[in-house]
């Protein structure tokens, strides 16, 4: 199945302690159905100090899941579903179907 989701998109999470928080989707894990959005569902993390960073507690974004997410209207920014068309020069893109905004560069 095509990927609605990938990385570099903006999306608005739909449940839990995010809910309607949005971001930018850096890191996309389609085998567990995950991805990783900036500044949403953050974690405290322990690091070990090694030569290069110090360590410490850090917070660092934790993957949510693909369904808890998604895309962003180009034209409200409201969250809309994700939908595929192919043009006439032949390529497939993505469409956002409440607007019907191309979401595709």
């Amino acid at each position: 199945m095509a990927a609605k989701i990938r990385k570099g998109d903006r999306v608005v999470v739909l449940t839990g302690r995010s809910k309607g928080r949005t971001g930018e989707v850096l890191q996309v894990m389609p085998k567990e159905g995950r991805a990783l959005v900036q500044g949403v569902n953050m974690a405290k993390r322990h690091v070990r100090a090694s030569q290069k960073t110090m360590g410490g507690i850090v917070e660092q974004e934790a993957p949510i899941h693909l369904s808890n997410l998604a895309h962003v209207d180009p034209q409200s920014g409201r969250p809309t579903r994700v939908g595929f068309r192919v043009l006439e020069d032949g390529r497939k893109v993505r469409f956002a179907k409440q607007s019907g905004e191309i979401i595709d560069r």
